[in-house]
C-alpha cells in the first residue's frame, strides 16, 4: 500500500497514485471541463495584466486567458502536474515562474501583485479562509482576485444529497476536493473591499461538481 509523503518545501501531501492520476485526468478531461466553464472564465479572466499569480495552476488550463508574453507565477505543489504545465506555457507563449508552494503560503511579499486567479482550487485547500487571507495579503490596494469555483448545492436539493453521499470517495479520488463548501460565504467573510459573485449551474455528468460560482473580489 502506498502511503502519502509530505513534500519538505511545501507540506503538500503527494500521494503515490493520486498525484499522477489527477495530472492525467485533467490533461484528458481538461477540454471538456473548459468547454463548460469557458463563458464564465472569459468574463472574469478578461483583460488580465502582464503578471498574474495563479493558485493551483494544474496542467495549465487557464494559460489561454493570459496575453502572449505575459508572466504567470504558478503556485502548484503537485509536482506530477509540472511537466504538462511547462509544456502548456511554452505553447501559449507565457513566461512561467513555477513555485512549489501551497496556496496558504505563497511566499510572495505583502502587497506585491495586481491580480490573483484560481479555478477549481478552493475546494481542495485545507482552509479556504486562510487562502483568502493570503490572497488579500499579497494583493496591492485595488488589485483583484478572480475565481471560478464549485460549491455546495442548496440544502435540501437532490444535488446536495448526492454531494453528501459521495463526499468521501470524491475527496479521496481528487486529493481532498470537497463538494460541500460555502465558498461564497467564505469570500464575503474575507474582508474584500468589493465582491461580485455569480452563482450558476453546469449540466455535466459530474453532478456534485455542477453548482458553481464565478466572480471578482477587489482588494
Amino acid at each position: 500500500m502506498t502511503t502519502p509523503a509530505a513534500t519538505p518545501a511545501t507540506g503538500f501531501e503527494v500521494h503515490g497514485a493520486r498525484g499522477p492520476f489527477n495530472a492525467a485526468f485533467f490533461a484528458v478531461m481538461g477540454p471538456y471541463i473548459e468547454w463548460n466553464l469557458r463563458r464564465r472564465k472569459r468574463r472574469v479572466f478578461a483583460d488580465l495584466p502582464g503578471t498574474v499569480v495563479e493558485l493551483g495552476s494544474g496542467v495549465g488550463a487557464n494559460l489561454r486567458y493570459l496575453p502572449r508574453g505575459s508572466t504567470l507565477v504558478a503556485i502548484e505543489p503537485n509536482t506530477p502536474m509540472h511537466p504538462r504545465l511547462r509544456a502548456a506555457a511554452d505553447r501559449h507563449g507565457v513566461h512561467l515562474d513555477l513555485r512549489e508552494h501551497v496556496a496558504e503560503r505563497t511566499d510572495l511579499p505583502d502587497s506585491s501583485v495586481d491580480c490573483v486567479i484560481s479555478s477549481l482550487v478552493l475546494c481542495t485547500v485545507t482552509d479556504p479562509a486562510e487562502v483568502l487571507a493570503e490572497v488579500r495579503r499579497i494583493l496591492r490596494p485595488g488589485g483583484t482576485y478572480r475565481f471560478v469555483e464549485h460549491v455546495a448545492a442548496r440544502a435540501g436539493t437532490p444535488t446536495r444529497a448526492l454531494q453528501r453521499a459521495l463526499r468521501r470517495p470524491w475527496a479521496w479520488t481528487f486529493e481532498g476536493c470537497s463538494c460541500e463548501r460555502d465558498l461564497a460565504g467564505a469570500l464575503r467573510a474575507a474582508g474584500f473591499a468589493r465582491l461580485d459573485v455569480e452563482p450558476y449551474r453546469l449540466h455535466t455528468p459530474f453532478i456534485p461538481f455542477n453548482t458553481q460560482i464565478a466572480g471578482i473580489a477587489h482588494a
